[in-house]
């Protein structure tokens, strides 16, 4: 369970993500580091590895609904509780949503990404700029990209026409699987709670 407790911090599912190439070698590291990369995190970074980053960001919003799969998923992701609200990256940042396990805090066959809430696709993107190491997640920016705070929110980006997921997964994936959470979501539109009774049936 996500959030089995109020007020305390949840239960994550990080996964980590590698690419290593025919030979074996580590596809996201660069043996000679970026003398000019666009941030000095992504210096040891190769371009496979920073397209693949900019996918991951681009497609988390849209396919946040396999990995927040229940009404109470997304109780777990609030703010100031080092769980990521918003499209973030940062090197070996642990609020981020996508964590840079690179050089030089990790050995060049160790890198990899973090993803704190899962998501992928890869493109010829470019990223945007790292969530800086001293920043909070809860003073995110007005323009930063926030990932859904509901199951119903998360299905309204799902099912979108230009969604990731349709891209990806087909629109016979996407219109199962939705249907699974819309149920979900009805039923808990229909439940009587323990707190609704207690608010406002037995509070004087």
């Amino acid at each position: 369970m996500a959030k089995p407790r109020h007020g305390l911090p949840g239960n994550s599912g990080h996964m980590h993500i590698s690419l290593v190439t025919m030979d074996g070698e580590n596809a996201f590291t660069r043996v000679t580091p970026d003398p000019s990369p666009p941030y000095p995190d992504v210096a040891h970074l190769s371009d496979i590895g920073r397209q693949f980053l900019a996918g991951l960001l681009v497609g988390l919003p849209d396919i946040m609904q396999l990995f927040g799969l229940t009404i109470n998923s997304y109780k777990r992701l609030v703010e100031d509780l080092c769980t990521p609200t918003i499209i973030s990256w940062g090197l070996e940042h642990r609020a981020a949503s996508i964590r840079l396990i690179t050089p030089p805090t990790a050995n060049t066959a160790a890198t990899r990404f973090g993803i704190r809430v899962p998501g992928a696709d890869r493109r010829s993107l470019k990223f945007l700029s790292p969530l800086p190491n001293d920043e909070d997640m809860s003073g995110a920016s007005d323009n930063s990209v926030r990932l859904a705070k509901s199951l119903k929110e998360a299905v309204s980006s799902f099912t979108r026409p230009d969604s990731v997921a349709q891209e990806v997964s087909g629109d016979s994936f996407v219109e199962h699987f939705d249907g699974t959470r819309e149920h979900g979501i009805r039923l808990w539109e229909e439940a009587v709670t323990d707190w609704e009774v207690q608010w406002y049936f037995e509070t004087v």
